[in-house]
């Protein structure tokens, strides 16, 4: 290739990086706000002014890119502890160094004319229709890979999401076959979540419920309310489920557990 065009390296791998960390978030089913996202997005545009550094030493290559990773990672998620943050950069890492497989063997099989891989940076000098097309195919090549592989690396998650006091609230919950929690009077089924989940959200104390709870790890009561309305999966649930709200219990990506008789039905 004789140019590279910086505005184009940028852009292009602001695109891809976008979908990078998209990849990253369903597979951990991560709770990121778009706006991190994007941020993280467009430091890897940043990034990606690796390609103009004379060819680099392929050992050097995977220092810069472990270490673009952690920082793109931090930016778009957050921090949290010190394992799953390593978890949440290997599995970027991986999806990026699938991106870049995929991408080499196009090139080399298509050669198609403007594109490149320069010290593991894609670069195309092609129209943005065809750019949105190629990472959208990369884009669910990796999902297959991820759906064939058998690796839901959050395990049984549902998409759960509730409207209360005219607020709606969207998390993931992982399917418990051990959480068997009910309201003590109702006998309903709760849906265990951590509080940082809500968003800042808390029930009117008229709605609010105090509900008992015995496990391994001993025994107490957490605070839970009635949502105005809950789904499932996108399915709205016609019987009444609570939630209740613990802090700092459940471990994980994923803050919240659902009874596992609830996604039987």
């Amino acid at each position: 290739m004789r140019a590279v065009y910086v505005d184009v390296l940028i852009t292009v791998n602001v695109f891809i990086d976008f979908f990078l960390i998209l990849c990253t978030k369903k597979s951990l089913h991560l709770n990121a706000s778009y706006k991190r996202m994007i941020l993280g997005a467009v430091l890897g545009g940043g990034l990606s002014l690796v390609a103009l550094v004379p060819k680099l030493f392929f050992a050097i290559n995977i220092i810069i890119d472990i270490a673009g990773a952690c920082i793109i990672v931090f930016t778009a998620f957050g921090k949290c502890s010190g394992l799953l943050y390593v978890k949440r950069v290997v599995v970027y890492f991986s999806f990026s160094f699938l991106f870049c497989g995929i991408m080499m063997f196009i090139c080399s099989t298509f050669k198609p004319t403007g594109m490149a891989i320069i010290n593991d940076v894609v670069y195309f000098n092609i129209s943005p229709v065809v750019l949105i097309m190629l990472t959208l195919f990369c884009y669910y090549i990796l999902r297959l890979i991820k759906k064939f592989a058998g690796t839901d690396l959050g395990g049984d998650v549902r998409n759960i999401e509730i409207v209360a006091d005219d607020k709606k609230i969207c998390f993931a919950a992982k399917v418990d076959t051990g959480c068997n929690l009910r309201e003590p009077f109702s006998g309903n089924l709760v849906i265990v979540v951590e509080k940082k989940l809500l968003d800042g959200f808390s029930p009117s104390d008229s709605k609010k419920r105090i509900i008992p709870f015995s496990s391994l790890g001993g025994s107490g009561i957490i605070e839970g309310f009635l949502p105005k309305e809950i789904k499932i999966d996108g399915i709205k649930y016609t019987d009444n489920v609570y939630v209740g709200i613990c802090e700092n219990v459940i471990k994980g990506e994923v803050g919240a557990l659902i009874p596992a008789e609830l996604t039987a039905k």
